[in-house]
């Protein structure tokens, strides 16, 4: 089918005014037009396009432009998990440690909100190429950066286009296939993903250690090229019509609120404790103001936008809070598991490189079971049983994580991570699903889009409380162990500052240093099984909502 012929035989969506309910049809089969349903009034004049289904070469072809993206940025965004020790060494700072996965994942939670709503009104294929664009200006920043400032500039702006190809790709796969056949094709993207993901640290490490850190930068920007290539041939899928100027229809004064809400938010949780003090002006300050501006943009979404980032209405659907919640403290755990595996095994003495290697299961199992859920929710059509399964995978690898020492065999890090990948991926797929099944089409991308926003935040969140335990432990355990020392204060620095310092210590330091850092990774991994199990928790309150078989959404069989 031609582009052409393609558009010529799209129809409009309409709104709906029902609310769904368990096994409930999201769209009906009543025929005449549906009431626009309160609240929607600003928004009737915008028609959503739902195109006829294509292909399966086209959609083939499409998705795996779009993918190529995806990989990227779940490779970039993995690779400072290996590289952020060698950076923060060639800097002299210890605090750069947090700031370099943090800039990446700060910009990320703030664009990827965005990218839902500036796509329906500027189009996919236009939402695509921008994110590729950010994405290869940030990483040649990077790989250019003299100093601590440009470098995280460099990442703000690479983790801008980053998040841009992960939320985008998503909307293209929702728009293009139907959703009881969606899980799979996630399953498919989030193989993309698993794979980016779980070659990140082994690409960074192997690259640190051949040519350094600032290869792996470079590397990527010509893989860029190809992909923003790809997806403007590629992709051809119309925004939404209405009657109002693009411009006029984005919601500025919401986009404000939302990033300056993240930025006071995890400025405080990053300082507090790792730069500054917890009880300093700065945390203190910086925390409240996050929560004022987050009211704002709730009251803004709720009151002010006509067409806003976010609906919050649609936040309070008990699914949705459910799935996004789930999304929320999965995400923080993930990420604490994805950053802490290598410091933990490069503290025991493994090289970046090695290190890097042990997240290969967990890219693994979590490529198995997004695949695995999506297969399993296009055969039955459920997913709410396995939301529990999937989920308690997750709680017990964690558990198991916070029993490792460095005297222990290597081998049950295997069996653990394993575990965490598989579940952390059927997760995002069965949240995903269950979002785009309770909502009407004419707003999955932007509850899509709330959906990555969760899961952003939750990364930066979950490496914040990660790196706020790590050095308030590590602080803690060296000063109790070696404060009597003489010229402890500045040894211990240098401790915190570089990993190469384990190979200079003086005598009678070694065995006490690593006990420090073995309790230090002991207590990141259980603040992980904590939130785990609040995972769990918000995981069992989603409802089982009807995966359609059509675009349209009016064969439920």
């Amino acid at each position: 089918m031609s582009a052409d012929d393609n558009a010529s035989s799209q129809i409009p969506a309409t709104h709906e005014a029902v609310t769904a309910n368990e096994e409930t049809p999201l769209l009906r089969e009543e025929n005449g037009p549906k009431p626009i349903a309160e609240g929607d009034q600003e928004q009737s004049a915008e028609q959503t396009i739902i195109p006829e289904e294509i292909s399966s070469k086209h959609v083939f072809i499409t998705l795996a432009s779009v993918y190529v993206g995806v990989f990227l940025g779940a490779l970039d965004s993995t690779i400072i998990a290996t590289l952020s020790a060698p950076i923060s060494t060639s800097f002299n700072s210890a605090s750069l440690l947090s700031w370099l996965a943090s800039a990446y994942l700060i910009a990320n939670a703030a664009c990827q909100p965005l990218s839902g709503r500036l796509t329906d009104i500027f189009s996919r294929r236009t939402g695509l190429v921008v994110s590729n664009i950010l994405f290869a200006t940030g990483n040649l920043v990077c790989g250019f950066a003299d100093n601590e400032g440009v470098m995280i500039a460099g990442r703000v702006v690479a983790g801008m286009g980053g998040g841009g190809l992960m939320a985008i790709s998503t909307f293209v796969a929702s728009d293009m296939v139907p959703l009881r056949r969606r899980g799979l094709i996630q399953g498919i993207g989030n193989v993309c993903y698993g794979s980016g993901a779980g070659l990140g640290g082994i690409f960074g490490g192997w690259v640190n250690d051949t040519w350094g850190w600032r290869a792996a930068f470079f590397a990527q920007v010509p893989l860029v090229v190809v992909s923003g290539i790809l997806v403007f041939i590629t992709v051809n899928l119309p925004p939404k019509k209405s009657e109002k100027s693009k411009l006029s229809r984005v919601d500025f004064l919401g986009a404000l609120a939302i990033v300056i809400t993240l930025v006071l938010l995890l400025l405080g949780l990053n300082s507090g404790g790792n730069i500054v003090p917890w009880t300093h002006p700065l945390v203190l300050i910086s925390l409240p103001l996050s929560a004022v501006s987050l009211a704002a943009f709730i009251y803004i979404e709720a009151k002010v936008a006509s067409e806003p980032v976010i609906p919050v209405k649609l936040l309070l659907n008990r699914t949705v809070a459910a799935a996004c919640l789930c999304n929320w403290f999965m995400t923080m755990v993930q990420f604490i598991t994805l950053f802490y595996v290598p410091i933990f095994f490069q503290a025991k003495g493994l090289s970046t490189t090695d290190a890097g290697m042990r997240l290969i299961p967990l890219s693994i199992g979590s490529a198995l079971g997004s695949l695995g859920s999506g297969h399993l929710m296009n055969h039955t059509g459920k997913y709410k049983m396995l939301s529990f399964i999937v989920l308690t995978l997750i709680v017990v690898g964690s558990g198991l994580l916070a029993t490792m020492t460095f005297n222990g065999p290597s081998w049950p890090a295997i069996i653990f991570l394993f575990m965490i990948g598989t579940g952390y991926g059927g997760m995002l797929t069965v949240a995903l699903l269950a979002v785009i099944a309770a909502v009407s089409h004419d707003h999955q991308a932007v509850i899509t889009s709330a959906t990555y926003a969760f899961r952003s935040t939750g990364s930066t969140i979950g490496i914040t409380i990660g790196s706020a335990v790590y050095q308030n432990l590590l602080l803690t355990g060296l000063h109790s162990r070696f404060d009597s020392y003489p010229g402890a204060a500045e040894e211990i620095r240098r401790i915190r500052d570089s990993f190469d310092e384990l190979n200079h210590l003086p005598n009678g330091w070694k065995d006490g240093v690593l006990s420090s850092y073995e309790d230090s990774l002991s207590g990141v991994f259980l603040a992980g099984l904590g939130l785990a199990v609040l995972g769990l928790v918000c995981g069992t309150f989603m409802r089982q909502h009807t995966l359609h078989t059509s675009l349209s959404r009016r064969d439920s069989s």
